[in-house]
């Protein structure tokens, strides 16, 4: 969503286009390349340390294909509902609504990789760790700019495996959602499948509200409508917004100095080319670069088939946020050390301009950890969904 800042320098722009998803080429090309390396010992020996992980990562790769086929199948339905997890028991000490305070901050100690190491989810968490004792152990996902539910399926994978519930939402015009992008006004009518299924949560339900890139200026709006049904929010590589201002404003600070952002960007203009953009593609050559500099092969094709345009409107809309709704909400951060869309240093004016509770680093990831690190994002989430409430002064 950072590739959304440019549009007055010289765009692409190109009209309207039809859009299609191909999952069943998805599929099969995972499949071939799956065979192909399993068939070469040598050259999988150089990536892999053992059999057993080998055995393991193909599990894995199963698993993707079984969540991309049944997100086809859904034909319409805007979210898809898993149930289970994994988890990490925190112990949250000298928590501090104090902004002045340095943030309390974390860092993933793992080594960089291609690609996280395969464990098994009883490997990832405390074994003492009780799901019951979670505030909530209820997940929604929400996609970035051009993505859809489709690319969660790793983390919906790990965290169901361990017992949460999990739900990843296609917002209009995403994923799946067959509404066209072109025609989408407003961040309302963009966020409406993330609100409609706010709005139906049994009375006393809470959930945690995950957002990537674009998708966290989507959690923070429906943070403002529901704030007493969300326990906690994660953004990730997110755009954090403050009052009065929009996704444009935020990703703005960086245009000048992203080369690779703007040549990426491809304006759609189905009113016309006299009229404002109404979309935005991104140049597919480009995308491992820019999104998927440390995402496996495999995920690039995925996205390369799946992605869709980011309506126009919404990211130029300005929010409003309150102190008294979104504000009440408790906010974590989860930075993304080589990000190539939406640098560190912009991720960082975010969180000094609108401080969460605490700040994450996932090193070694791009702009996607859910691809290039998703045992490591699994665990910060997991460790997230496990600091406790904090207790009432009255």
């Amino acid at each position: 969503m950072g590739n959304l800042c440019s549009f007055t320098s010289h765009p692409k722009q190109v009209k309207k286009k039809q859009y299609s998803k191909r999952f069943s080429n998805t599929t099969t090309s995972t499949t071939t390349q799956s065979a192909g390396v399993i068939s070469s010992s040598n050259r999988w020996n150089r990536i892999r340390s053992s059999k057993k992980e080998k055995i393991e990562d193909s599990l894995i790769q199963e698993q993707a294909i079984a969540a991309t086929l049944l997100f086809q199948q859904q034909n319409g339905s805007t979210l898809v509902p898993f149930d289970r997890s994994t988890s990490l028991r925190y112990s949250n000490n000298n928590l501090s609504s104090n902004k002045k305070q340095t943030l309390p901050r974390s860092s993933s100690s793992r080594a960089r990789s291609v690609t996280d190491t395969i464990l098994q989810p009883h490997q990832l968490v405390n074994q003492e760790f009780k799901i019951d004792d979670l505030e909530t152990a209820h997940f929604v996902l929400v996609h970035g700019g051009g993505f859809g539910a489709w690319c969660w399926y790793k983390t919906i994978t790990l965290l169901e495996e361990g017992g949460f519930k999990v739900d990843a939402i296609d917002l209009t015009g995403s994923g799946i959602h067959s509404f066209d992008t072109n025609s989408i006004t407003s961040i309302a009518q963009y966020v409406n499948p993330l609100t409609d299924f706010i709005e139906k949560l049994r009375d006393g339900e809470k959930v945690i509200l995950v957002g990537h890139d674009f998708g966290g200026a989507c959690i923070s709006y429906a943070m403002e409508l529901f704030p007493h049904k969300v326990a906690k929010d994660v953004f990730i590589a997110a755009a954090m917004l403050i009052n009065g201002q929009s996704t444009l404003d935020m990703f703005s600070q960086q245009s000048d100095s992203n080369d690779l952002m703007r040549q990426a960007q491809v304006f759609l203009y189905a009113n016309g080319n006299h009229q404002p953009p109404t979309a935005i593609d991104l140049d597919k050559s480009l995308l491992r670069d820019l999104l998927f500099n440390q995402s496996p092969a495999k995920d690039v094709a995925l996205a390369s088939v799946s992605m869709r345009p980011i309506p126009f409107a919404p990211v130029l809309e300005k929010l409003s946020l309150s102190e008294k709704k979104y504000g009440s909400v408790r906010r974590f951060y989860i930075e993304t050390a080589e990000d190539d869309a939406i640098p560190l240093s912009l991720q960082q004016s975010m969180i000094s301009s609108n401080p969460p509770e605490k700040v994450f680093q996932l090193k070694g990831t791009d702009h996607s950890p859910f691809f290039s690190k998703p045992q490591s994002l699994h665990k910060l989430l997991v460790e997230i969904s496990s600091i406790p409430p904090i207790k009432s002064s009255n």
